[in-house]
This record gives structure tokens, C-alpha cells and sequence, in this order.
């Protein structure tokens, strides 16, 4: 007999495959021509942090979305290091390529970590309610089984 899987884990497998692949093609796009190889290990790595910090499909999504942001912060400073400036003063041109480079890494890195912690937060929102959802469901439990059952010296 197979065991039976509850169906959100394999939402939760299917949400790490994806956000691993996310992850990885960002780090692809921005590390240039990397290894085949390298980048399945990266992919490996990515979706066994992902599964091993993502209790549920929310905390798989803001960890993808952290780790994007971390990949955007760092874009411009491969960037400077990949394509250094050829002379003590660069050209026009690789002024413009820098500065396109450094602003679009700031702003999409501001973007991604600001939703990241916004997916926390929910994710963290959605953890107290549910504990006080129990807690308030075991305190009903307590008072019904306090109003049906009284003490033996009230019988």
C-alpha cells in the first residue's frame, strides 16, 4: 500500500520547483554564461531552501521573491565587475550602460525585497490567526464540555 501525500505538500513541491526556477533563471540572466552544471546545482540548492523554509505555498513565495531581490542588489555590482571601465575615464557610452545597470538593479531590488516582506507579513498574519483560531476553538470545547459535564459535589 502507498502512503497517501496530503494534497499541500505537493503544492508545496510544485510552488518550490517553481520559484527555484525563477530564482535560478534570474541568477542565470544575471551571471552570464554560466555552466549547465552550475546551474542545476543552484537550482538544487534554491528548491531545497525553499522547501526546507517554506512551511506553507506564502512563505515559499516570499522566500523566491527575497532571494530575487538579493539577486538584483548584487546584478550591478557583477555587472562592474564582469565589464570594467577600459580607460581612467569611461565613455559615454559605458557611463550610460553603468548608470541604466544601477538603477534598474536598486529599483527592481527595492521592489522585489518590499513584496517579499509584504508576503512575511502575510504569511506571519495568517499564522497568529490561525493559532488563535485553534485557541479559541479549544476554549468553546473547554466551556461546552464545563456547562454539559458539572462537578460530581453539584450532581
Amino acid at each position: 500500500m502507498t502512503p497517501q501525500v496530503p494534497p499541500h505538500a505537493t503544492w508545496r513541491h510544485v510552488n518550490a520547483a517553481l520559484g527555484s526556477l525563477v530564482v535560478t533563471v534570474g541568477i542565470w540572466l544575471g551571471g552570464g554564461a554560466l555552466p549547465v552544471s552550475a546551474v542545476i546545482a543552484v537550482a538544487a540548492v534554491v528548491g531545497g531552501l525553499l522547501l526546507w523554509q517554506g512551511r506553507s505555498v506564502g512563505l515559499i513565495w516570499a522566500w523566491s521573491t527575497l532571494l530575487l531581490g538579493l539577486e538584483s542588489l548584487a546584478f550591478p555590482v557583477i555587472t562592474l565587475w564582469q565589464h570594467p571601465p577600459d580607460t581612467a575615464e569611461p565613455s559615454q557610452e559605458q557611463m550610460a550602460t553603468l548608470l541604466t545597470t544601477v538603477v534598474f538593479g536598486l529599483f527592481s531590488s527595492v521592489f522585489w525585497i518590499s513584496f517579499a516582506w509584504g508576503l512575511f507579513r502575510r504569511a506571519r498574519r495568517g499564522q497568529e490567526s490561525t493559532v488563535a483560531i485553534v485557541e479559541g476553538a479549544a476554549a468553546n470545547a473547554r466551556k461546552a464540555r464545563k456547562g454539559r459535564n458539572p462537578p460530581a459535589e453539584a450532581r
